[in-house]
């Protein structure tokens, strides 16, 4: 496999950047503490398992070639951003006293984690575009592509739990009423502005 140490920095700053996913974990962190968090990472990074296992299929294929398929795709995800950042903005302040255990399932963490993952036509082309360029063609393929996905979804999960630490080292601001009420305004705005760009997205 060429050029590794490459894909892996590359990779590293593709997760690290702001995205939906992100404000996801911080949500989750701020609202049920880092456990609560780790339901959703995992949907996230298995999501990118199952995002690559479409790219590397004819759906793959399909979707980054027919402009039907990709529109669907496009306005199902941009949808449900929105319907996430409308959620996020008319929520109260995150009060941490008042939060139990129960309220963060870990399955329905996982679902939301997939689901923001499966409804972004984005990875796909991410991963159809840039995989390609890392993989030798002289050695076996299967090995390779999952090597590198394998890499992706690992990185989701360390800098995604990092993330979640950052934000509870910050509780004492972020959970005050006014850092809770910021807290939910701008997760609300974000998921509405990613959701707003990805349905004016063009490929």
């Amino acid at each position: 496999m060429k050029l590794y140490p490459l894909f892996l920095l590359m990779a590293t700053a593709t997760v690290l950047s702001p995205g939906p996913g992100v404000v996801m974990t911080l949500t989750n962190s701020l609202r049920y503490g880092v456990r609560g968090t780790f339901g959703g990472i995992l949907g996230i990074a298995f999501g990118a398992l199952v995002v690559a296992a479409i790219s590397a299929t004819s759906v793959g294929v399909v979707l980054a070639t027919s402009a039907v398929a990709f529109t669907v795709l496009k306005f199902i995800g941009a949808a449900y951003l929105i319907y996430l950042g409308i959620r996020a903005w008319r929520a109260p302040a995150f009060k941490f006293a008042e939060q139990t255990t129960h309220e963060a399932s870990f399955g329905k963490r996982f679902l939301e984690g997939i689901s923001l993952q499966l409804t972004n036509p984005k990875a796909i082309f991410f991963f159809l575009s840039v995989f390609p360029q890392f993989i030798d063609p002289s050695m076996h393929y299967a090995a390779q592509f999952s090597a590198l996905v394998l890499t992706y979804s690992a990185l989701v999960v360390v800098i995604h739990c990092a993330y979640a630490f950052s934000a509870r080292r910050a509780k004492n601001w972020l959970t005050s009423d006014k850092g809770g009420r910021a807290v939910s305004k701008v997760a609300g705005a974000t998921f509405v502005f990613f959701g707003a760009t990805l349905a004016t997205a063009h490929r």
